[in-house]
């Protein structure tokens, strides 16, 4: 239906069989939302916009600066046109008037026999209430179109197409993420025209554009943007009425979606969470992988855990997620995640062979740190942790395992810059040792001599022992290190030697005291850090 009157609809009536177009032909398409008899000098006050203003001109047909002021008044107020009628007051237009008109595309419309106005305004009148009758019904119909839509269709694009055959004018949305759809589609060019006539909607340039435009809120947030954008015609009341229904349509289309969307994720989670504490078989496992991620072909699988701490929570974990996929994608991996305490927690799936997982693996973290995601400018370093590569599926819980325990050492060992739990070596024994005996006691059996010695006399003992044991006894690479003169690393070696003995450099002692050193080290970290990756 079309829902609006032009200048051009009134002038096909009736009592406008004899009219000629003096000016402003370019203006024919302004909308008509009611007409007026007008005949005093000063009418800018009295019009509310897009009137057709009828007139003999009586009052100014002598007085060329009062019809100046008159059309200047009628331009600046967005009347919609002025008729006047020829013979009986008004012989002629002047030229000054006519241009002005012409510039503005402001019709003037001479009426070239008498007709009785009141005959006009009923007419008009009559015509646009029974327009808005007809744009009541048509509404109505609108919106039930759109409620039997709601119940059958499976995208939003068919919401769309109801508005745009009904309006026929172009359909923008545009989402919080900055997706953008068309509808219909466009080419790139004119896509990109359009976007910048919304955005600089009010720049004198782009005003051939009419543009409509309502949020979409969903649960009291603000999720898209929905706009009609038209070339041909201004946009009414109509218009932004179908366009505000449209928007309720689909913001009750989304809600479902999303509801869907949450209702598939919370069955996806507690399935993960199945999978990882180890209560899915083989089968059910590749029966779900099918389900929900139907293209995978997993050849194996490892758990990588990502945490940061909470001070430093200015990374957008979905967003996270979204950017770790599109790198692991790439490098021949795919994963289901959860999010727990601040961490994601993902089962990272190969779909490539298994004899390069770990270079695929390490150039992925390397490239996601490195990335724009502001990761590299939180105040601490996020924790990484990546277990044990499993062949078979069904022993993820011991990948999940490793994975904690690797974030766990990491986080204790803050010079660590080890991702995968391969790679901690003689950690991973000092960490189950710890567990399973009371190592600070064993440590001291060897060391408490060289740390009290420290302690007491602020001394650098262990340090010096700990990078002459690094260096395999080299006094020239040692003193190098520790940025001291050969005398006093001299002086040092032989504190060391009245305190651990003479033979502490032979082979078993020297394996032992190195072991010591490092589950001192690894003892002394666990002390100032609060484990919170254990809360898993």
């Amino acid at each position: 239906m079309k829902s609006y009157l032009t200048v051009e609809d009134i002038l096909q009536r009736r009592h406008f069989e004899r009219i000629e177009i003096a000016a402003g032909k370019e203006g024919l398409k302004r909308l008509v939302k009611w007409v007026h008899i007008v005949e005093v000098t000063k009418i800018g006050n009295l019009l509310r916009g897009n009137e057709l203003i009828l007139s003999t001109a009586v009052a100014w047909r002598e007085r060329k600066e009062l019809f100046i002021s008159i059309l200047q008044q009628l331009i600046k107020s967005n009347a919609a046109g002025l008729c006047i009628e020829i013979g009986t007051y008004t012989k002629a237009i002047p030229h000054e008037i006519i241009a002005m008109a012409n510039k503005a595309e402001f019709p003037i419309i001479l009426i070239m026999k008498e007709v009785p106005f009141v005959e006009i305004t009923q007419d008009i009148h009559t015509l646009l209430i029974n327009r808005q009758y007809d744009m009541l019904a048509s509404l109505e119909e609108h919106s039930k179109i759109l409620n039997k839509k709601l119940l059958s269709i499976n995208h939003y694009d068919e919401i769309l197409r109801v508005i745009y055959d009904d309006l026929q004018a172009q359909i923008v949305l545009l989402f919080k993420n900055y997706e953008t759809r068309f509808f219909p589609d466009i080419g790139d060019l004119k896509k990109s025209i359009l976007m910048k006539a919304i955005e600089t909607e009010r720049c004198e340039e782009l005003s051939k554009y009419s543009i409509l435009s309502t949020p979409i809120e969903l649960l009291g947030e603000s999720y898209a943007e929905i706009l009609i954008v038209s070339e041909s015609r201004a946009l009414t009341e109509y218009d932004q009425l179908i366009l505000d229904r449209t928007a309720n349509a689909l913001a009750q289309f989304f809600v479902r979606e999303l509801f869907v969307e949450e209702k598939r994720r919370v069955e996806e989670t507690e399935w993960v969470n199945a999978w990882l504490d180890g209560r899915e078989t083989k089968a059910s496992i590749l029966e779900n992988l099918s389900y929900y991620m139907p293209r995978v072909s997993p050849q194996g699988a490892v758990v990588c855990i990502y945490q940061q701490e909470e001070r430093s929570q200015n990374i957008n974990l979905t967003y996270f997620k979204l950017y770790f996929r599109s790198i692991l994608e790439q490098k021949g991996f795919s994963f289901l995640a959860i999010e727990k305490y601040h961490s994601v927690i993902l089962i990272i799936i190969n779909e490539r062979r298994e004899s390069d997982w770990k270079k695929r693996m390490t150039e992925a973290i390397q490239r996601l740190l490195e990335s724009d995601l502001e990761i590299g400018k939180l105040n601490s370093k996020p924790q990484i942790g990546v277990g044990k590569y499993v062949s078979q599926l069904e022993r993820i819980s011991e990948s999940l395992e490793t994975a904690v325990e690797t974030v766990r050492i990491n986080k204790q060992l803050a010079a660590s810059n080890s991702y995968f739990y391969d790679d901690l070596h003689i950690f991973r024994v000092i960490s189950i040792l710890n567990r399973q005996l009371d190592l600070q006691e064993i440590v001291m059996e060897y060391l408490e001599p060289v740390v009290t010695y420290d302690q007491e006399h602020n001394g650098k003992l262990l340090d010096t022992l700990k990078t002459y044991l690094a260096c395999s006894g080299s006094k020239k690479e040692t003193a190098k290190i520790l940025f001291i003169v050969r005398q006093t690393l001299y002086h040092r070696l032989e504190k060391l030697e009245q305190l651990l003995g003479p033979d502490f450099m032979e082979h078993e002692k020297r394996l032992a005291l190195e072991f010591m050193v490092k589950a001192h080290e690894y003892l002394e970290a666990s002390k100032q850090e609060i484990i919170g990756v254990g809360k898993i």
